[in-house]
């Protein structure tokens, strides 16, 4: 089956409008960036992507396209590594890991094609399907709009909403009453401040909303801030969960965040940790530590890298991923009593719609 060396790597960049204007605690955008890398080799073309800046990629065209032209499709560890030797004097935070993202994910899409199976079972299923948590609930909108989306949610199966908090830490019990009218009583709550609070304030909150079934505290503090989060894992209330790690690009942070027991559990993006290859690693370090892993954002790629990991406990359904992903790609899955399953057709088993997607391109 060997014999398909990479020939060439296309990038292309697209800008979707949100459906509203959205905030969390730290940052309101309008708008996210869709980056889509295209692997030629053996006659099959693979399809990867991020979420980021424009930026990442032209870093893909400079950097990584000529760091893997020639590599056979199915080494993809050995992609990977020439693309992060190739990147050495870049850093690896940030940009360049997720343009290593953007190419890990193509090659895996790649080499499903070529075999004729899913990313899923290249991987080797551990679960059947994943839970999976809707996650929306920004700062910006008024509490009709909160309660609409998460009730929504609710009413479609999910077992627990998440909400953003932080921006105005006062407020935010009022809106975390709405959401729990909204949802009712059975459907856990998870609130998310984007590190906007101080490790005061965020215990003072912790303690403030746990009568109101709040079961996770994602990024209380900065996610820098591992002695915080450490503080925050030993005091806040019981059954309230504290996590972090969407901003790991690396084993490096991962492991400090394990090592430091910062966390009850962490997540992992493989449009951030330079892909599939980097994401099952962080799940290898998860389970080293027996900490179980969850997903943030991104679902159509998530959902095969977390049916391979046995400690992964849900995955992010996060509202404007899921509307690009619906709008610019056919097949993937959609949600069944709250959970997802991979699609069974080759690779990730995603298609770029062309037409659909050329309005957006930038």
């Amino acid at each position: 089956m060997r014999g398909a060396p990479i020939k060439h790597v296309g990038v292309s960049a697209y800008r979707i409008p949100t459906d509203a204007p959205e905030s969390d605690g730290t940052l309101e955008w309008d708008s996210t960036t869709l980056v889509v890398v295209e692997v030629d080799a053996g006659g099959k073309i693979g399809l990867g992507y991020t979420y980021g800046d424009v930026s990442v990629a032209a870093f893909v065209d400079s950097q990584l396209a000529e760091a893997v032209n020639g590599i056979e499709a199915f080494d993809i560890e050995r992609a990977w590594h020439a693309m992060v030797h190739k990147a050495r004097n870049q850093g690896r935070p940030g940009i360049t890991s997720m343009a290593i993202a953007a190419v890990d994910n193509a090659l895996w899409d790649l080499k499903g094609k070529l075999l004729g199976i899913s990313v899923a079972d290249l991987l080797g299923r551990a679960l059947d399907e994943v839970a999976l948590y809707g996650s929306g609930g920004f700062t910006s909108y008024d509490d009709q709009r909160l309660a609409e989306q998460l009730g929504g949610w609710a009413e479609d199966g999910f077992g627990a909403v998440k909400m953003k908090v932080g921006r105005d830490i006062d407020a935010d019990p009022h809106r975390i009453a709405v959401a729990r009218e909204a949802v009712g009583p059975d459907v856990d709550i998870f609130v998310d401040a984007n590190g906007a609070c101080t490790r005061k304030q965020a215990l003072a909150f912790a303690e403030k909303v746990v009568p109101l079934g709040v079961t996770w505290f994602e990024e209380p503090v900065s996610s820098n801030d591992v002695a915080g989060l450490r503080l925050l894992r030993d005091r806040a209330p019981a059954g309230m969960a504290i996590s972090a790690g969407e901003y790991g690009y690396d084993d490096g942070y991962f492991r400090a965040l394990l090592s430091a027991e910062a966390v009850d559990v962490i997540q992992a993006d493989a449009t951030r940790c330079a892909g599939i290859t980097g994401f099952m690693k962080a799940a290898a370090l998860a389970h080293a530590f027996e900490v179980p892993l969850s997903s943030h954002c991104a679902p159509a790629l998530h959902v095969h890298a977390c049916a391979a990991a046995d400690n992964a406990v849900h995955m992010e359904w996060f509202h404007d991923h899921v509307r690009i992903e619906e709008k610019l790609f056919a097949g993937a899955s959609r949600p069944e009593r709250g959970c997802l399953r991979p699609p069974e057709g080759p690779g990730l088993g995603l298609h770029l719609k062309r037409p659909d997607a050329e309005r957006f391109r930038i």
